[in-house]
């Protein structure tokens, strides 16, 4: 026996190595010889947008109806498409498969991560499920429903994104400031594991129990107690008896207990793990630890997966600020985060939730709030691998139902959020309640019991809601309030935390903003956004130390209900591209990220448009900007100060003028000298430097892939985010070029979207044009052509690509389906199921929005 624990360690801790390409599939990590199969459901569904009333029957034929893969968005919208213009209504799912072999003699479940606004689930033409609500998990036992290995199986999903106010979050769309879009836009999985089983943490229904829960215990540098409670079912005919055994695999230390079970009967069995000198996760170190379940019958595998976690301890101190793992903590700065996606809405595909939580991590945020609904599962388990915090947000904003029972509907959710959630290590805090809404004083203490029932530990993340909401001040762990409360006589005793920071609109009608600015609109507009951004977050360290910190709304653009423009107060735009806005964080946070650098990085294109003054962003002692070879060159020192953010901008008054730039290049001929360069010194040594060139005519195009660390995989869902560059002769990016761009995709490959949407061709805004391209299901080479629409003697030459798609970790079930390049290439369409509002209505609605943001003050 110890052999057999020996050998499997060994295999555990290889798959350790490769557990960042795995996905998470309900809460568990696969495991080898752990008894549990997890088939990808994602391929292989036949799609139609409206309603078909016999859609769920056995033999209705489907034939014409679009092949796609999950996730899957019901509708391709062009990258500015906001004010309420998506699809809301009815769209039908349908797939047919044989349940396979490896199914006999094993409980079977159907696991949807979440299908938006309401859902009927059909299987064999028979409605096993209606849920409500879009954002958390759906499960359909396909062995209770009697079916075995080899039966035919037709699994027919009915989705709904209209607007309900029965359940959370309830508001209309159209005065909604983000979009419900629609469809089974998150990973659909089968999983197959023995008759004695794990069971589901939220079809358990049971407070604080059900599944694996992991919590520490006696948590400090010497020592740590990880504390694993996992519950056990017996869903077969007969008594049996087990072992439950964990193993923590960066020790090699288990613990094994022994139980009896009879049929239909579940237990939860409680075990304790000593670790001598943990290492503790923080932003700056995110140590995770392997918890490996196995549960066996004799000497056969029955169930199990790994639990990833982090052995840390918080507290929040009040006037003495937030102290992590016995320290006192800097300041949290973050940012507040909706998935949302160009073309496809909420429909990313795991790599893309992760690459979200790379793109924040890099800017310096240690925090994330969800907004305003819990996040994609593999976004949360990013957050715990790369270093940071969130504080996870039931489904609400700004609307409250009087109707008996939606208060119970919201804790509801919020039970179902903490039993998903809660060995995830990144969880700092729960925010149970609704944002910006008024809601009765006894919803909110209900609220906070909930959070403490579902989470009875110690090292329990904490509540936290606005200051002045009712039941709050009295009550819950932290409060949301602004910088400067903790100077006020009348403070709240608790750590105050800014939920949303950065906006500064002129009326919530027009929605114009400083902090506001389409990637397309250019250099300075950028840059205002950058700096007003740069002073929110510099207020967030003017503090006793009772003040802890803030949210940025929002690091990237977005579409909303309410407003015909998109949110642009992204630091990257709807593809991700970054903006001005990044550098700024990245140089003013640097300290905070996981492997700080010194870093500059000019702020200015030398184009005949661009300011006189040169802004540079940078973390190190002082900055040398130099001209023209250095015929002029000044040096300026980056100011650090306490009170204030760890780097401040750096501005060189009058550096830059076009007129002397023009006599380089016309009068002297000698326009390689006009080059701008940016030097950072620290203990009076050049560490880092920045170049800049005014670029000069459009040439050619260049292509990159924005891999950020993930590569594309080749399961039929994925998609890779390739950006064409107008460049000149030496590379410089012609930021004020106008071409549109044509691409052609061959290979194991597939372009989304297409003319209809603005996706391809695509028109270049400052400098360049996205193209979001599928994976087939075989991995393989994918080569990207680019070219000028309309191209000509002088128009700047094509560029070509090629790229590499690697296998999918997980087997795939793809039914009676067969793979086709063009399975989800995602046909675009108009067809909408919203209503046009008369001028009295959209001003009434839109004076509601006015009143409810009034509410809960003019700034973020």
């Amino acid at each position: 026996m110890n052999r057999l624990y020996t050998l499997l360690l060994m295999v555990t801790l290889v798959m350790g190595l490769h557990a960042a390409d795995v996905p998470s599939v309900a809460g568990l990590f696969p495991l080898e010889g752990s008894g549990r199969t997890v088939w990808n459901f994602n391929n292989g569904w036949r799609f139609h947008l409206g309603d078909v009333p016999e859609a769920n029957r056995i033999d209705y034929d489907d034939h014409a109806w679009e092949v796609v893969s999950t996730p899957h968005t019901v509708q391709l919208m062009p990258a500015e498409a906001s004010g309420c213009r998506n699809y809301q209504g009815v769209a039908w799912y349908r797939k047919r498969f044989v349940m396979p072999a490896q199914t006999a003699g094993k409980d079977v479940t159907l696991h949807f991560e979440a299908i938006m606004g309401k859902q009927v689930v059909y299987v064999n033409g028979r409605e096993v499920k209606r849920h409500e609500g879009g954002y958390l998990p759906i499960t359909i036992s396909l062995t209770k429903l009697g079916l075995t290995a080899g039966d035919d199986v037709l699994v027919a999903v009915m989705a709904d994104n209209s607007d309900d106010k029965s359940f959370p979050p309830g508001k209309p769309q159209m005065t909604l400031d983000f979009a419900y879009h629609g469809g089974i836009y998150r990973d659909v999985w089968l999983i197959a594991k023995g008759m004695v089983h794990i069971t589901d943490a939220i079809e358990a229904n049971r407070v604080a129990g059900g599944g694996i829960f992991v919590h520490c215990e006696n948590i400090s540098s010497e020592k740590a107690v990880v504390c694993v409670n996992t519950e056990v079912a017996n869903t077969g005919q007969q008594p049996v008896t087990l072992t439950v055994t964990n193993v923590l695999q960066e020790t090699g230390k288990r613990v094994v207990s022994s139980l009896r079970l009879a049929p239909g009967e579940t237990r939860t069995v409680c075990q304790r793990i000593k670790v001598a000198r943990p290492k503790l996760w923080s932003p700056e170190s995110p140590t995770l630890y392997h918890v490996n379940t196995y549960v066996r019958q004799g000497r056969q595998p029955m169930d199990g997966g790994t639990t990833r976690i982090g052995i840390r301890s918080f507290e929040f101190r009040g006037k003495d600020g937030f102290w992590l793992n016995g320290s006192r903590y800097h300041q949290l700065v973050g940012a507040n985060r909706h998935q949302d996606f160009a073309y496809v809405g909420n429909a990313l595909p795991n790599s893309q939730q992760w690459r979200d939580a790379r793109r924040l991590r890099d800017a310096g945020f240690t925090i994330i709030r969800t907004a305003h609904y819990p996040q994609d599962p593999a976004f949360m388990d990013a957050c715990d691998e790369l270093g940071l915090f969130v504080i996870v947000a039931t489904p609400g904003w700004q609307y409250w139902n009087k109707t008996p029972g939606w208060d119970e509907k919201v804790h509801a959710n919020t039970r179902q959020i903490i039993r998903r959630d809660r060995n995830h290590p990144s969880v700092l805090m729960w925010e149970p309640i609704l944002n910006e809404t008024r809601y009765p004083k006894k919803f909110a203490l209900d609220a906070l019991q909930i959070t403490r029932e579902e989470y009875p530990y110690e090292g329990r993340p904490v509540a936290a809601a606005d200051v002045h909401s009712a039941g709050v001040a009295d009550h819950y762990d932290v409060v949301y309030g602004w910088p400067g409360d903790d100077f006020k006589d009348d403070k709240p005793r608790q750590c105050i935390f800014t939920r949303e920071f950065g906006e500064l609109v002129d009326d919530w009608y027009a929605h114009n903003n400083l902090n506001r600015a389409s990637r397309s609109w250019g250099e300075r507009p950028m840059l205002m956004q950058a700096m007003s951004l740069f002073k929110s977050t510099d207020e967030l360290f003017h503090t006793t130390g009772q003040f802890i910190g803030g949210c940025q709304w929002h690091p990237f653009d977005h579409q909303r209900g309410y407003h015909p423009d998109p949110y642009w107060g992204g630091i990257y735009d709807a593809f991700r591209q970054p903006k001005t806005a990044l550098q700024m964080f990245s140089a003013a946070l640097q300290p905070f990220v996981s492997d700080p650098k010194p870093q500059v990085f000019i702020a200015h294109e030398m184009t005949q448009f661009s300011d006189a003054d040169v802004t540079v962003f940078s973390n190190c002692d002082s900055v040398r900007l130099s001209i023209y070879d250095g015929v002029h060159s000044w040096t300026l020192p980056v100011v650090h100060s306490v009170g204030h953010a760890p780097s401040q901008p750096v501005v060189f008054k009058g550096a830059w003028n076009f007129f002397e730039a023009r006599n380089w290049s016309y009068t002297q001929k000698n326009w390689q000298r006009v080059h701008m360069v940016a030097e950072g010194i620290v203990n009076g040594k050049v560490v880092c430097r920045d170049d800049r060139m005014p670029s000069r005519r459009s040439t050619k195009l260049r292509l990159r892939v924005d891999t950020l660390g993930r590569q594309l995989v080749a399961d039929g869902s994925d998609f890779i985010v390739v950006v064409c560059e107008v460049t000149d002769d030496l590379g410089h990016v012609r930021r004020l070029a106008k071409d549109q761009i044509r691409f052609t995709v061959s290979g194991e490959g597939s372009v989304i979207g297409d003319a209809s949407i603005g996706a391809n061709p695509r028109v270049v805004e400052w400098g360049s044009a996205p193209l979001l391209i599928r994976s087939t299901r075989t991995p393989g080479k994918i080569r990207v052509h680019a070219e000028v629409a309309f191209p000509g003697t002088h128009a700047p030459t094509a560029a070509d690509l090629e790229l590499t798609s690697v296998a999918a970790p997980l087997p795939m079930l793809s039914g009676d389906i067969q793979p086709t390049s063009g399975e989800n290439a995602a046909v675009s369409t108009t067809k909408t199921a919203s209503r046009q509002l008369s001028e009295d209505e959209r001003n009434r609605l839109l004076q509601e929005v006015e009143a409810q943001q009034a509410d809960f003050g003019l700034q973020k």
